[in-house]
């Protein structure tokens, strides 16, 4: 009986603080998808198309034991063909949010942490969003050619994604970019900045998530950045700037941005804190799998306890 009681103690303490919206992530699933994307036999860059395509496979059949809803967006680059996954939740809605992270690599590396942590992501955030009722639509998409050297082009995945949007009229509430979520320190002077100032304000340790997003952003990136914060799943810190600040538009909310839309990104602060990016040392055995899985605790929760 008294552990009856304990059990039902938590659930209430648990009702209190996250309400009916708290879910959990799975870190035993999180490393499987973790090896499944980086332990590959040839690496997941734009030169192995042949790669990229079976890890595109890969992201469609996770996506599946979760949602009816899929859909391929295939394009051309040099005579190659190149895949957005897309998986879709709550269609039945016309209000839009859009959740991408891109799963190819800068060169020849397993990119664990970039970007196989934000694809991570999105597969398990298609485990927590199944069967649950939306009053938005959640677009769950799986970018390819974010890396060099087709960053900055009318060639990535996430440009040819916003540019669909943007065509189709489609009525877009956000963007949310998870881009390298999954490398944690709580040493000193393991943090650092665009601008060395910023220490004294953030702190010199990398122990903490971050949501980037612009000056003047819009009512989405204010709402879901307090509902994110609200679950205090994970220590959140919120950087503003302007988008020539370098590192505040180094991701796939960039091209969002580029059709007006509301986006935001959640980061580790990818090369201002984690040393392997885009080096051969970016493997799953340096990540924080239990804070990783808290950043995706968040995004959910916080997704679901948003008031449009």
């Amino acid at each position: 009986m008294n552990n009856f009681k304990i059990l039902i103690g938590f659930l209430f303490i648990l009702t209190l603080n996250y309400g009916s919206t708290y879910a959990q992530s799975d870190t035993i699933l999180i490393k499987d998808y973790l090896k499944t994307l980086t332990k590959t036999p040839e690496f997941r860059n734009h030169n192995n198309i042949d790669q990229l395509n079976l890890t595109a496979d890969y992201i469609k059949t996770v996506f599946k034991k979760s949602s009816d809803s899929i859909a391929i967006q295939e394009y051309m680059v040099d005579q190659k063909s190149y895949q957005n996954i897309i998986c879709s939740f709550g269609t039945e809605n016309k209000k839009r949010i859009v959740i991408g992270a891109h799963y190819d690599v800068c060169g020849d590396q397993e990119g664990a942490d970039d970007n196989a942590s934000g694809v991570v992501g999105l597969l398990e955030l298609s485990r927590l969003l199944n069967g649950k009722k939306l009053t938005y639509r959640i677009d769950l998409v799986a970018y390819t050619l974010e890396e060099p050297p087709y960053f900055r082009t009318e060639f990535m995945g996430s440009y040819i994604h916003a540019k669909s949007l943007n065509e189709a009229k489609a009525d877009i509430y956000g963007m949310i970019s998870l881009e390298m979520i999954g490398y944690f320190k709580d040493e000193e002077k393991s943090q650092n900045y665009p601008l060395g100032i910023l220490a004294a304000k953030y702190g010199n340790k990398g122990n903490y998530i971050t949501i980037v997003k612009k000056f003047g952003s819009g009512p989405f990136v204010h709402k879901f950045s307090k509902s994110f914060k609200a679950t205090k799943s994970i220590l959140t810190k919120t950087f503003s700037g302007p988008p020539a600040l370098p590192g505040i538009d180094f991701s796939d909310h960039l091209n969002y941005w580029k059709f007006g839309y509301d986006a935001m990104m959640i980061t580790d602060t990818s090369f201002y804190r984690n040393k392997n990016y885009h080096q051969k040392t970016d493997t799953m055995d340096t990540l924080d799998i239990s804070r990783m899985s808290k950043v995706i605790d968040g995004v959910y929760n916080g997704l679901i306890s948003m008031k449009l």
